[in-house]
Parts: C-alpha cells; sequence; structure tokens
C-alpha cells in the first residue's frame, strides 16, 4: 500500500471531474442511466455515500470501466481517512497481532 499525505481523489470528484462535466451530462441524467434516484447520485458525487459493489458494477456498466475501478477508487479514499484520522488511528495503535494474545 503506497501512503501519500495527499488525499486521493474522491468518488464524487472522478464521476463530477472526469465523467459528468466532459460527457456533459447531468446528475439526473446519469441517475436515470444507472436506474436510480437523483438524490443517490447527487449523495456520490457529494461525498455523503459511498460506493457499494452494486453501485460500482452500475457504474462500470455506464461508464464503460470496471467495477474495480469504482471500488479501489472508495477503497483508497477510505483508507486515507482511516489513516489520518486521530481517533481511529488511536484505536488502531491498540491492537495487537493475534500471537501476543494467544501466547
Amino acid at each position: 500500500m503506497i501512503l501519500t499525505k495527499r488525499k486521493p481523489v474522491s468518488v464524487g470528484e472522478m464521476i463530477t471531474e472526469e465523467f459528468l462535466v466532459p460527457l456533459g451530462i447531468t446528475q439526473g441524467q446519469l441517475a436515470s442511466a444507472m436506474g436510480v434516484s437523483r438524490r443517490t447520485v447527487n449523495e456520490l458525487c457529494t461525498g455523503k455515500r459511498a460506493v457499494t459493489v452494486d453501485t460500482a458494477l452500475m457504474l462500470a456498466k455506464v461508464f464503460g470501466n470496471t467495477p474495480n475501478f469504482w471500488l479501489n477508487l472508495q477503497q483508497r479514499n477510505d483508507l486515507w481517512n482511516a489513516l489520518h484520522s486521530p481517533k481511529r488511528m488511536e484505536k488502531i495503535k491498540r491492537v495487537r497481532p493475534i500471537h501476543n494474545v494467544t501466547a
């Protein structure tokens, strides 16, 4: 895993800047193509909703790429957020390897 200090591109930023704007389509048009509500697409674009497996499959079909593209993008953001949250890192630092627990 490559750790960077710079936050990775968000799913919403990717959808908006690399797909919606260049293709000249709206969130509503994307929602229609995906068969979901406009609210769902808006929440993806604003970072209020994470990409699930189902969403990744739909986005891949709509944009002609792979579900892994979307899942990897989500995963990179999730990892970055966890590693840059003091509260979450404190919890992670308390974890011990299993051999230390069973020995």
